[in-house]
């Protein structure tokens, strides 16, 4: 691994070591260790390198929503009547539940957000009581999502 200003150059071991992990968090260092040819080790320290260099910012357990009943996926586009209001309405979204992602955007809107809903009738409950009601929102965009069909992460 080589580092240079805000970039990091991986190796191939680095790559058979990530797209492994990627496949698998859970895949033990030692069959990492016999994919790649070196040491238990030698994998542990290269994975605490790119833990320490930010390329890995950690792992974690993917919830299947609609099997908790969340079936309905809705990104919403978020008007703001200012924008010096971003850090407010950002903290008053984090405390909505529902609400897994948010975006700094250009273009239209000033937030572009990612909601996961029950349905279009929890939806429309949380447009009108919850996020509708954030100070700064002057009004909504909405577009529910029929079926996700990419999902992945940049290719090494």
């Amino acid at each position: 691994m080589k580092i240079s200003e805000q970039t990091v150059t991986i190796d191939g071991i680095d790559k058979i070591i990530l797209k492994t992990l990627m496949e698998d968090a859970r895949t033990p260092i030692l069959v990492i260790s016999k994919n790649t040819g070196i040491s238990g080790a030698a994998v542990h320290q290269r994975l605490k390198k790119l833990e320490k260099a930010q390329v890995i910012s950690g792992s974690q357990i993917i919830i299947n929503p609609k099997i908790l009943g969340f079936k309905t996926v809705a990104f919403i586009g978020i008007y703001l009547d200012k924008a010096m209001r971003n850090p407010e309405a950002v903290k008053q979204l984090k405390s909505i539940p529902e609400v897994i992602e948010c975006h700094y955007t250009t273009g239209n809107w000033s937030i572009f957000a990612k909601l996961l809903c029950k349905d279009n009738e929890h939806l429309m409950e949380l447009l009108n009581k919850k996020i509708q009601s954030v100070e700064g929102v002057s009004r909504t965009e909405t577009f529910i999502s029929l079926q996700q069909q990419l999902n992945r992460q940049i290719a090494l």
